[in-house]
């Protein structure tokens, strides 16, 4: 909604635009509080003047959300204290923090875009074959920020059929992430594999129920003849990649046995229908255990677009954080010239002997 134009406030830990090493502590103002402030508020005296209505325990789970389940593991009465907790709206926390760790992967060239390619029916047929440069170029005004703009047109319908429903619809994203250099994360150890650090963050998002890198699910359809990226000489092409070899396709996604090796990393999160409908589905009111409709609470369509941001951020935290690992360092100028030395030596591996 409009009001969710949110800016965050850096309070700790930056100072003159650089990084102390402290702690960086990001304020999001909740701009809608004084809204909530009767249901909310711990007191039983609020304030006569106090702006907001008074709203009764949600005692109605909603299939699909955490509502439920919650009730069950913390032992709350009123459902409100899991629906608020287990909101997408804590995501906007990690898009602010997210923002840091893109800026700690662009000292080292890297850069993350993302795009969605599936709403309900409507689907780009292949997604790798849209190029990293054509995600880039997508206007920022776009209403789903597809790359294909017929699309996008049939994605707009799909949403306009389930609003006109009451319904809700899901739908897929992909994220790149470009000029990845090769040999981030590890084959050596389960919780060292860079495909498992990454699936786990795109499965922490709210209603991400599946994740897919390269081809993803398809892989299981098609021969490995069809599936696994050659390896030829480089011929004919200015040195642009991470490696001085070519790889004609990238069914991997950019990774190959936990590893980058140096193809653009290309990850897709599928996102589950929103569990708010408009015309709810049936549950069971836990106060008098009869049978009820779920509770309705203000809730968008579709988010996809929204969450192809959140995957940006989760991918930005898991790459820094395996670019830390590999390059090392104590300042950011330490880590690019480590950065540096690592390329030189990786480059003259590759050298004719």
């Amino acid at each position: 909604m409009a009001i969710e134009s949110d800016r965050a406030e850096a309070l700790s830990g930056i100072r003159h635009g650089h990084s102390t090493g402290a702690p960086i502590a990001l304020l999001i103002p909740n701009k809608d509080w004084q809204n909530w402030q009767r249901t909310m508020h711990v007191e039983a005296d609020m304030p006569a003047d106090a702006s907001g209505s008074d709203r009764p325990p949600v005692t109605r789970p909603r299939p699909g959300h955490a509502d439920l389940a919650g009730f069950v593991k913390y032992g709350h009465d009123d459902m409100r204290n899991v629906l608020e907790r287990a909101s997408a709206r804590e995501t906007a926390a990690r898009v602010a923090a997210g923002a840091i760790a893109r800026q700690l992967l662009a000292c080292i060239g890297v850069d993350i875009v993302s795009h969605v390619i599936t709403i309900g029916a409507a689907s780009i047929a292949d997604a790798l074959a849209v190029s990293y440069e054509a995600v880039k170029a997508i206007p920022g005004d776009t209403p789903l920020h597809c790359a294909d703009a017929g699309v996008e047109r049939q994605m707009i319908a799909e949403i306009d059929r389930a609003r006109d429903a009451g319904d809700t619809m899901g739908g897929a994203f992909e994220v790149i992430a470009h000029h990845l250099p090769a040999g981030l994360g590890s084959y050596v150890q389960w919780d060292r594999k860079l495909d498992g650090r990454l699936a786990q963050a795109l499965m922490s998002i709210p209603a991400i129920k599946a994740v897919g890198i390269g081809r993803g699910p398809r892989v299981a359809e098609i021969p490995g003849s069809q599936v696994h990226d050659e390896i030829l000489p480089r011929v004919g092409r200015a040195d642009t990649a991470a490696l001085p070899i070519d790889r004609p396709t990238n069914n991997a996604g950019g990774l190959e046995g936990g590893v980058t090796n140096g193809e653009d990393l290309r990850i897709t999160g599928y996102m589950k229908p929103i569990s708010t409908l408009m015309k709810p589905l049936k549950s069971v009111d836990l106060a008098t255990m009869t049978e009820s409709l779920a509770t309705v609470e203000r809730s968008d369509v579709c988010a996809v677009p929204a969450a192809a941001v959140v995957g940006e951020a989760m991918v930005a935290f898991v790459l820094a954080d395996a670019a830390v690992e590999k390059y090392g360092g104590d300042s950011i100028a330490e880590l690019r010239a480590n950065w540096d030395a690592s390329t030189t030596r990786t480059a003259r591996r590759f050298e004719r002997r």
